[in-house]
């Protein structure tokens, strides 16, 4: 069975809690969707990325997204635990994922000095995280989505917790308590917490982030079978609430129903998955990720690529 890719499952989770179920469960569930949708939506400083953000037509034009995933910390904003930048051509049918370390070394504009690029977001949000990135890569940012574990944990609890298959024994510290959880391979049941903790366990994983990235992928399409069954359709107004807390997103609402024919146009769609080279370091006793310039180089050309192809003959 060909593996899902993490896009198509991220783009698809996202699509049914938002808007995709409204066909289906009348005025009540719209009007809970349409609230959480409004809910979510935040743009950016027009000051700032008004000329930058591009008035896309998500079936037609190529665009890209960058999705984040935000570690809360308390008396702060966070930090992007998880970066994703993607580069979608719906006339191609061509979707690029280039997967940035979160300890790459790159100059943050609103610290005023090179620091590891996960520390952007606590400077001020997506806004600083996203000028990071085009410190990095020099590709125009169309829009963004970003969740932290918060959310993540509410809507598996309120599915009533999901079914994971453990590949190998390990332990895990978890956030709420500090206790440390033992992981046994094969079919276990997780509720919220312990599910973060599964997806985030790295050192003790012998693929490291390649493992990582796999359970993550895993516990998702779990996500997504519990959020999509019969039995749970009751509880789905409640999902919509736990993404409208802790998802934000400069998607308007209004472009969200194009987004689900995109998907259903490019749902086999296969992704050319990218990554940064380069080495890690310590400096001042801290670990870095030092890109290779010459690899920022070649992303930055086969990224803006992807945007302006147009193939007119394939329409």
């Amino acid at each position: 069975m060909r593996k899902k890719r993490i896009f198509r499952v991220i783009l698809f989770l996202f699509l049914i809690i938002t808007i995709g179920g409204a066909t289906f469960f009348g005025i009540n569930f719209f009007t809970n969707t349409q609230s959480a949708t409004n809910k979510i939506y935040q743009e950016l400083d027009p000051d700032k990325f008004g000329e930058k953000m591009n008035d896309v037509e998500v079936t037609k034009d190529p665009f890209t997204i960058l999705m984040t995933g935000v570690e809360n910390q308390e008396g702060g904003l966070g930090r992007s635990d998880v970066l994703l930048l993607l580069t979608v051509n719906p006339k191609t049918e061509e979707i690029k994922m280039l997967s940035i370390p979160r300890d790459t070394l790159t100059y943050v504009e609103e610290a005023g000095y090179e620091t590891k690029i996960t520390h952007a977001y606590s400077y001020g949000g997506i806004e600083p995280t996203i000028e990071a990135v085009n410190e990095l890569i020099d590709v125009p940012i169309d829009y963004y989505v970003t969740t932290n574990f918060k959310g993540f944990e509410d809507i598996i609890d309120t599915l009533g917790g999901v079914t994971v298959d453990v590949p190998f024994t390990f332990k895990a510290q978890l956030t709420d308590s500090l206790r440390w959880k033992t992981y046994y391979e094969g079919k276990m049941d997780l509720n919220g917490n312990e599910a973060l903790a599964y997806v985030r366990m790295r050192k003790q994983d012998p693929r490291g982030d390649l493992g990582r990235n796999e359970r993550q992928q895993q516990v998702i399409r779990a996500i997504m079978e519990e959020g999509t069954s019969i039995s749970k359709l009751p509880k789905i107004n409640n999902v919509i609430e736990d993404v409208g807390n802790n998802v934000k997103t400069n998607i308007p609402p209004s472009k969200f129903l194009s987004f689900v024919k995109l998907y259903t146009k490019m749902k086999d769609t296969k992704i050319e998955r990218l990554s940064i080279d380069g080495v890690n370091d310590y400096i001042d006793g801290a670990s870095y990720y030092l890109a290779s310039e010459e690899s920022l180089d070649e992303l930055t050309d086969i990224l803006n690529s992807t945007l302006e192809k147009n193939t007119s003959s394939n329409e």
